[in-house]
């Protein structure tokens, strides 16, 4: 089997993660079975056109990795791939579906339709649809209203009390009652084709194999299936995939919770082959244990079979950052320090390095295995630059007495006072340490604890002597000092 999948995004606003992973299955279906993944830019919502959209879509799905075989910039056998450059070809399909009885021209006013809304709500019916009554003008009536310039729209013409099935490649057969499908409108007044008309013709015209699409098309499933049916097509397969929730709620992903943009997650700093391999288990499993993927192992792995049969799956923000940490984690400091530059380059955040990539290069390995994202860059970094806030609550909490922290501040001075600079390592600062601790007979939590909040300002960092390290001598002296 050849497979040729699509994405086409509406250029509505910004690309969400959801439809990321969209495309992260679609492109691992179509190379897992020697096929091509096109981009087809839909947009024909021009109430909700966003000027810049569609070239930031594109260069999203570039970020993240992928790229295609057909599609705006490349081009391929069935161009434009832009819906607004195909209008004719969707009016020629539009009135060829008026010749076989499966649509026809309807001329109602938006005053009518909309009148016919409010007497439906006020008989409190479970929705409201369009009522049919062009459905069955007669010729004569539509000629004149053609030549007389009447606007006018082209609407389906769903049959009456049929059941229309769908076979849907991951939930099986699905069966829909015609009785409960409104005759949705194909063309607008402007000549603008709504998605149920030209995402079908493009679909059949570009010889779409698979189609991967959110549940919440399902409704939308038997309207598809009568125009293929209609023109005479055969259909393409059809797997809805789940939608994404947030974790513990039955709620869609929400602002509120966090990032929803495919964008905002790089801002937030997760790199992207953390995101896309998280992204891989949103609705699939391998059925294993196994967890970190690269997309060639995902690409031989993913399949339709595997991919859950429910409406809502968790997007854990948690085990994103896992996913994250992970790979920071196995970074090289040099590449993951570049990283981090380039990161805060593109979204123009300031970092508060000292511009020495020796000392910073430093710096990153040492926070390396706390850092989750690179907007927590700054905060894990700035008492390495910059003397911190040491407040007294939190210098005294580990010897609860003001007199013993002094006591143990005044011997951390003394002793690293007489260290000389030559021997101011790693190595020897912890030698040093450790003998005034047992010297002095000091529990290492309250000597240690104390120490580092004198330096950092914080309770969580890492090594103290490493801090003590980068520090140096007269700087580690000073906030000692300072804390006294």
């Amino acid at each position: 089997m050849i497979a040729r999948t699509r994405i086409a995004p509406s250029p509505t606003g910004e690309l969400h993660i959801g439809h990321m992973r969209t495309i992260l299955y679609d492109y691992a279906f179509a190379k897992k079975y020697n096929g091509q993944f096109i981009v087809r830019i839909e947009d024909t919502d021009r109430n909700r056109f966003v000027e810049g959209a569609a070239d930031r879509t594109l260069q999203i799905i570039k970020d993240y990795g992928f790229s295609w075989d057909e599609g705006p910039g490349i081009g391929g056998p069935y161009e434009p791939y832009v819906q607004t450059q195909r209008l004719e070809i969707y009016k020629k399909y539009a009135l060829e579906l008026i010749e076989k009885g499966g649509a026809y021209y309807c001329f109602c006013t938006p005053e009518r339709l909309d009148q016919v809304r409010a007497e439906q709500q006020a008989q409190h019916l479970p929705k409201t649809c369009y009522d049919k009554h062009c459905r069955n003008l007669s010729k004569e009536e539509v000629e004149k209203n053609l030549k007389d310039g009447v606007p006018y729209v082209i609407r389906i013409k769903i049959p009456a009390n049929e059941t229309v099935v769908l076979h849907d490649a991951i939930h099986g057969d699905i069966s829909f009652n015609t009785n409960d499908v409104d005759d949705m409108i194909l063309l607008k007044s402007d000549g603008i084709p709504t998605y149920h008309l030209a995402a079908m013709v493009d679909d059949h015209l570009m010889k779409i194999t698979h189609v991967l699409r959110g549940i919440d098309w399902m409704p939308s499933s038997p309207v598809h299936v009568l125009i293929y049916k209609f023109l005479g097509w055969d259909m393409p397969i059809i797997a809805h995939l789940p939608n994404l929730k947030e974790k513990g709620s039955a709620a869609k992903l929400s602002k509120r919770q966090g990032a929803v943009a495919a964008v905002d997650f790089l801002q937030e700093g997760y790199l992207v082959e953390a995101l896309v391999n998280f992204l891989m288990f949103v609705g699939w499993n391998p059925g294993t244990e196994k967890e970190i993927y690269t997309l060639d192992e995902f690409i031989n792995d993913f399949s339709l079979e595997r991919i859950q049969k429910t409406d809502l799956v968790a997007f854990d923000r948690d085990k994103l950052l896992w996913f994250n940490g992970y790979y920071i984690r196995n970074l090289s400091d040099d590449v993951l320090f570049d990283k981090i530059k380039a990161w805060a380059k593109r979204f123009e955040i300031k970092l508060n390095f000292s511009g020495d990539d020796k000392i910073d290069i430093k710096v990153v390995a040492l926070i390396k295995e706390r850092l989750k994202k690179f907007s927590e860059v700054n905060d894990l970094i700035s008492y390495f630059y910059s003397k911190p806030e040491v407040k007294k609550e939190m210098l005294i909490s580990y010897t609860k007495s003001e007199e013993r922290t002094k006591e143990i501040l005044n011997n951390f001075y003394n002793t690293l006072e007489i260290t000389q600079k030559e021997n101011w390592t790693r190595d020897n600062l912890e030698k040093v340490c450790h003998d005034l601790i047992t010297k002095y007979e000091y529990s290492p939590k309250e000597a240690f604890m104390t120490l580092r909040v004198a330096l950092s300002g914080q309770t969580a960092t890492p090594h103290i002597f490493d801090i003590l390290e980068v520090l140096g001598r007269e700087e580690s002296l000073d906030r000692i000092k300072s804390a006294l």
